[in-house]
């Protein structure tokens, strides 16, 4: 029986996946729909996600739906509930994020409070929904973005490291309540990455000499990993696995 048969068996028809349009989140939509997964599909930047997709239609042949959400909206659920009441959201990646770099006191607390709305809010409530669902019929996965800045306190990111660290441990819990019920559970903490959302927060990065990780075999390391470990804080460089 070939992986991909044996990826759907365990999650299903349809992935979710948020902050879809760039980065990690749109790595993630081309490695599942590459296991022939339907993606919803959701982020806040219209143009960005229907280039991709369009590009997962024509690539993949696979079904997207594309959700444009702002995921700071305390009431973000009700439109991905309605626009996801006849899937089966067998998968649910929680990749979206916002980070900003600097002195804790000099960001503004709107941005700060933003952080802690997308970065632990936002994943905790689609966890809760579709979490609920997956128990149910006894199998699914959920994928938590965290960071290795969630290891420590990390000066300049302060608030961003604790909201990852907040994304690890309710993975490593979440996990042991449903890894008898079917239903995987991964906190994923990669250090930092080659993505357009890294270098928007302007990090002091040639101030800290270290090698990027790149989407493609960083998203490939979460794939694999889910299912056989609630946590993974994965190399600088790493060579996919097979599912």
């Amino acid at each position: 029986m070939s992986t991909i048969v044996l990826f759907q068996q365990r999650y299903g028809q349809w992935a979710l996946v948020t902050g879809a349009a760039s980065g990690l989140g749109k790595e993630f939509t081309n490695q599942l729909a590459a296991r022939q997964l339907n993606i919803v599909a959701v982020d806040i930047q219209p143009d960005k996600l229907q280039q991709q997709v369009s590009f997962l239609q024509q690539q993949y042949g696979v079904q997207v739906k594309p959700l444009l959400v702002d995921l700071s909206d305390p009431a973000f659920l009700a439109p991905v509930q309605r626009e996801t009441a006849e899937l089966e959201i067998g998968l649910v990646a929680n990749v979206a994020g916002l980070s900003s770099v600097g002195p804790l006191l000099d960001i503004p607390l709107e941005t700060l409070q933003r952080q802690i709305a997308i970065n632990c809010y936002a994943p905790l409530t689609l966890s809760h929904h579709f979490g609920r669902l997956m128990r149910e019929r006894g199998r699914g996965g959920i994928i938590f973005f965290s960071s290795a800045s969630a290891l420590q306190g990390t000066a300049l990111v302060t608030n961003y490291a604790a909201t990852k660290a907040y994304n690890l441990i309710l993975a490593e819990g979440l996990w042991d309540e449903l890894r008898s019920s079917g239903v995987d559970v991964l906190g994923f903490a990669p250090g930092a990455t080659n993505t357009p959302g890294f270098h928007h927060a302007k990090p002091r990065y040639t101030a800290i000499p270290m090698p990027y990780m790149e989407a493609a075999p960083t998203v490939a390391e979460a794939i694999a990993a889910l299912g056989h470990t609630p946590a993974e804080s994965p190399d600088a460089v790493i060579e996919p696995r097979p599912f």
